[in-house]
Parts: structure tokens; sequence; C-alpha cells
């Protein structure tokens, strides 16, 4: 297992170098072969989990917690890197008879979005696999830097502006993760020395001891800092416009992923801090956060114009059903958590790569230009409809039975109200998101009718861009009807180590 990890970390990095170096068709290929290699490594990573904690290398390690969040990544990664494969192809053809000035610019752009791309995707797997406070919060700042440069990849006005916001806001968020580190230091020094690294273990088996104003500061810090990053309210105000400049397969990652290996880091400080707090602290402070995020989302969501912030406003609605969940500190509700973080990682990816479709079919990011989707894209329109109904808790999908689990565990331990309001809020957000998804599938002409509009004809951009969806489709499926036992006692074991401190 030793070997599974540094493997894990090290592909994706070799990946990056040599698209560097390689051309578009040959960085496709690579990319590709290594997303998929990496899930199938993330998945040989859970029955020795199961077993006990693994480590390598002394900075890298693995349990149930990082597990689950690695797998969601690595699904990500694959899903997106096959995805890329048809996106940039249709590029490629729309530049096959300009300039040679513009193949050239082409031929440059691929080459940095599939650099950037693994070195994003190599980010966020070593994020949850390092084995200290302070390691994580620099590979967390790794993933800004370079998910800020890909927002930008476009070279448009928007994008440039949309990057430059996130990353003003996002390092202002981890700067203050940092102050959280820092406090997280000096608490356990108090009990462990001046000497100690920051490294998990030590830090759990101190916890008990540890003085309680700085843990108190060191979680609300953190909360506030990675939460910049994670998308709570208030600090959220990156994220619809990065996620709507990105290009495609970046806006699955964000929303997918980096959202979710943040919210790993507040996952961290918070199995910390409930030993010497105990629970009403810290998860009076999710709750606050998660209901004002879900609240914000709700409301957002009924008005939107444009079909990727309406899902980046989505994500901000499943970060607060995060908090909440964990809010609630019941182990059923944790274990609904971490099956989220799975689920909403196949969902969103797959709602982001089809609405890539849509823009690409429709050559606008408005809602009001497009229209009849269902009959225009007969896969990629039903496939959206199926990630948005999965978005929205539908039954038989993944979503639906841990948003179950969550609101059984919140009625389980006597939160009745925060359950209530979660699920109230919850329907808000299903309104604005089927209203919008129901006017561009089925409706017969868009509300703004163009030449454009009326010479659409039927048919699939690529097929790349809807296999790895129909791939998440499946996930979502098997984790909604049948998640696998492994998959179970992963979740249960992680959800039984977060609440540990609580007994």
């Amino acid at each position: 297992m030793p070997v599974v990890l540094v493997l894990l970390v090290t592909l994706p990095l070799a990946a990056t170098i040599a698209c560097a170096a390689v051309s578009q068709r040959v960085a496709a290929v690579v990319s590709a072969l290594t997303g998929v290699i990496t899930l199938v490594l993330a998945v040989v990573l859970v029955p020795g989990a199961l077993e006990h904690t693994q480590y390598a290398l002394r900075y890298l390690r693995a349990d149930p917690l990082s597990v689950v969040f690695v797998l969601g990544t690595c699904f990500l990664y694959a899903a997106t890197a096959i995805y890329s494969v048809g996106y940039l192809a249709a590029e490629a053809r729309a530049v096959r008879d300009e300039s040679v000035e513009q193949q050239i610019r082409f031929a440059r752009h691929s080459r940095q979005f599939y650099l950037g791309l693994n070195a994003f995707a190599w980010s966020m797997i070593c994020a949850p696999l390092v084995n200290e406070l302070a390691l994580l919060w620099i590979a967390v700042e790794i993933t800004t830097v370079v998910s800020a440069l890909l927002v930008a990849l476009d070279n448009t006005e928007g994008a440039t502006e949309a990057a430059w916001k996130y990353v003003l806001i996002a390092s202002s968020g981890l700067g203050i993760a940092l102050l959280a580190t820092i406090f997280m230091y000096y608490a356990g020094s108090q009990v462990l020395g001046q000497s100690y690294d920051l490294a998990f273990d030590p830090l759990m088996r101190g916890a008990a001891h540890l003085p309680h104003t700085a843990v108190r500061l060191a979680f609300v810090l953190a909360v506030v800092g990675y939460g910049t990053k994670v998308g709570l309210f208030p600090v959220h105000t990156w994220l619809p416009d990065a996620h709507a400049e990105a290009p495609t397969p970046v806006s699955a990652l964000l929303s997918g992923s980096l959202l979710a290996v943040s919210f790993y880091a507040i996952l961290r400080y918070y199995r910390i801090s409930v030993v010497p707090l105990g629970p009403r602290f810290p998860q009076t402070v999710l709750l606050v956060f998660g209901v004002l995020s879900l609240l914000l989302a709700a409301l957002y969501l009924l008005e939107q114009r444009d079909i990727k912030r309406m899902l980046a406003y989505s994500s901000v609605e499943h970060m607060g059903i995060l908090a909440i969940g964990v809010s609630f500190g019941a182990p059923i509700a944790l274990s609904g958590v971490l099956l989220h973080v799975l689920a909403h990682a196949a969902a969103k990816g797959n709602a982001f790569m089809g609405a890539g479709v849509l823009v690409r079919k429709f050559g606008t990011k408005e809602l009001g230009r497009m229209a009849d989707g269902i009959r225009l894209l007969p896969w990629s329109g039903p496939l959206f409809l199926i990630a948005v109904l999965a978005l929205s808790a539908m039954p038989p999908f993944g979503l639906f039975r841990s948003e179950f689990l969550i609101i059984a565990g919140g009625l389980a331990h006597g939160h009745n109200a925060a359950a209530a309001a979660l699920v109230c809020l919850v329907t808000l957000a299903f309104l604005g998101v089927t209203l919008a998804t129901t006017r561009i599938l089925f409706r017969t002409e868009p509300a703004t009718l163009t030449t454009a509009s009326l010479e659409l004809v039927r048919g699939e951009p690529s097929r790349w861009m809807v296999t790895p969806v129909v791939g998440g489709v499946l996930v979502l499926l098997l984790l909604g009807l049948a998640p696998p036992s492994d998959l179970v006692q992963l979740l249960n074991h992680a959800a039984g180590d977060l609440a540990a401190g609580l007994r």
C-alpha cells in the first residue's frame, strides 16, 4: 500500500511534466490514461485503509476519511480527462481552416490546458494524503495557484477578471487558514513540545489536553479560511464567476473536487477540536455557516440566467448541506456527509459536462437562448436532465441516499428545526434548478430567438463528451441503489472516526 500512495502523488505530476513537451493528441492520451490509472489506484487503496492507516515516506498518510476524498477527486480526474478529448477536438476543428498563427496559438493553449489539468488533479490528490496540517495548507494553496491559472486560460476579459477575483479572495481566506495552522501549532506545542511537526497522529493523541482558547480560535479561523475555498457564505463570492468563466472540465473539477478537498481540511480541524472543546461549539459554527450558505444558494437559484452560474450556486447549496450534516454529529449523518461528497462529485461533474455540451451546441451560456435541448442532443439532453435530478436528491440516485441519511441523523439527535430547514431550503433550490432545466430542454423555442438558434441540427458535438457522463450516471445509480460493501465500511469507519471525539 505505501507504493500505491507514492504512485497516486507521482503519476499526475509525471503527466504534468510530460504534457509540457508533447503534442495535444499525446497530451490527451497521457491525461486520460493517468486519470484512469489513478482512479484504479484509489479503489485499490480502500481495502488497506479499512485495515489500518497507511503511511509512506513519512509525509504521506491515508485513513478512511482521506481515501473518501481521494476517490471523489480521482473519479473526476478520469472523467474530465476523457471529456477533454472531445472538448478540445471541437476547438481543433474550428481552427483547422484558420491561419497558421491561430493554429499555433491553439496548440499552445491545448498544452497549457492539459498541463494545468494534471497539475490541478495532482494538488487535489495530495491534499487529503499529506500527514501534517502545515502540508495540508500548502497543498490547498497550490490548488489555488493552479486553478486560478486555469480559470484565466481562455484569456477573455471575463475569465481574467474572475481569476483575479478568485486569487484575491482565496488568498485572503488561505491567509486566515494559515493563522488557524499557527494557532493549532501553538496549542499542540503546549502539550507535545515546540519541536513537534503538526502531524495528525501525535496531535490527536494529545488533543484532550490542548488549551481550549487556542483550539477554539484555530477552528473558527479554519472554517472561515478554508471555507473561502469551500464556498461557504459570506466568503463565496469568487465561486460563481470562476465556475462560469473556467473551461468546462475545470469547472467540473472546481465544483466536484476542489470544494470538497477544502471541506476535508475543515473536517481535520473539526476532528481535533471536538476532543478538548466538546461537540457543541464546533457544531454550532458549522450549522450557522451551513444554513446561511444553503439559504443564499436556494434564493439565487430561483433567478439565474447563466447555466454555469446556476450550477455554481448549486455547489454552494451542497457545501451548505455538508456543513449542516456535520453539525448534526450523528454517525449516520456523518456517513451521509461522506457519501454526499462522492455522489456530489459524480452528479456535479455530470452536470457541468452536460452544460458544456449545451454551451457548445447553442454557442451561449445564457439560459434564455437555449431551448429544445432534449431533441437537439439525443444523449446529452437526457443525461443533463438525469444529472439535475440527481443533484436535486431524487431517487434512486446517490444524493437521495446521502441526504436521507443526513436528515435521519439530524432527527435522531434532536436537531428537528435544522433538519426541517434543510428540507425546506433544498426543496426551494430544487424548484430553481428544475425550472431552468425544463425550459432549456423541453420548450420548443428560446426566449431570445436568434438566427443561429433556428439553424441548429440534431446531434452530439463529440462522443468523448458523452462517455464519461454515462459513467457518472452508473456511479450515481450504484451509490443510490447498492453501494459496494467495502465502500459502505469505508464511509462508516470514517464517520466513526469523526464521531469518536463526541463520545
